[in-house]
């Protein structure tokens, strides 16, 4: 059976809650314990830098793409199994997506809702099936699930969006949605 690869879209920071840096850490972990790969956004800076050590230090596979731009700003991590230097922001969260398996998505900023609102899009459009898991630490993600739901009420988009969405908790609750989801 293949490698199974997660992209995990989160923060360049670490963000005021330190349960933010934990569950990245944590999810960094079981990826690499499960002997799955992480396909993210390469910095070294924030959750990103969290997720990535946490993976490498229990022994797993890391895929970064960074584009040329953000090199410096996010402290490109050019020591992960695989590093991949794109000139854009698209090209990068297209070859993040096409090269995972599912999509997670951890606290962040604009930069993580861009790309969570990307790949969700792109889904509704039948571009991907991958799944899409919000990881949704302490009620961070609380007002886009409020938000989601409203674009749906009021006509904006279609009810099956809420199906193109697994909310979880925590990174245990995540791996096994994912379990339940790829296997």
């Amino acid at each position: 059976m293949p490698q199974k690869s997660v992209c995990v879209y989160c923060g360049s920071r670490n963000g005021e809650n330190p349960a933010y840096s934990d569950a990245a850490r944590a999810f960094g972990t079981l990826l690499a314990t499960e002997g799955w790969r992480l396909v993210y956004g390469a910095g070294d800076v924030g959750l990103m830098g969290e997720v990535a050590r946490a993976a490498q230090s229990a022994g797993g596979e890391t895929f970064g793409v960074i584009p040329v731009h953000l090199l410096r700003r996010e402290v490109g991590k050019t020591d992960l199994t695989r590093f991949v230097v794109t000139e854009t922001m698209h090209e990068r969260k297209k070859v993040m997506i096409m090269n995972a398996d599912a999509v997670v998505v951890l606290p962040g900023g604009p930069g993580s809702l861009d790309e969570l609102f990307e790949a969700l899009t792109w889904r509704q459009l039948g571009l991907h099936d991958k799944p899409i898991l919000v990881m949704n630490v302490d009620g961070y993600w609380n007002a886009l699930h409020t938000l989601l739901d409203q674009l749906i009420g009021q006509g904006f988009a279609d009810a099956s969006l809420a199906d193109f969405i697994t909310w979880v908790d925590t990174p245990e609750t995540a791996m096994s949605s994912l379990h339940q989801l790829l296997d």
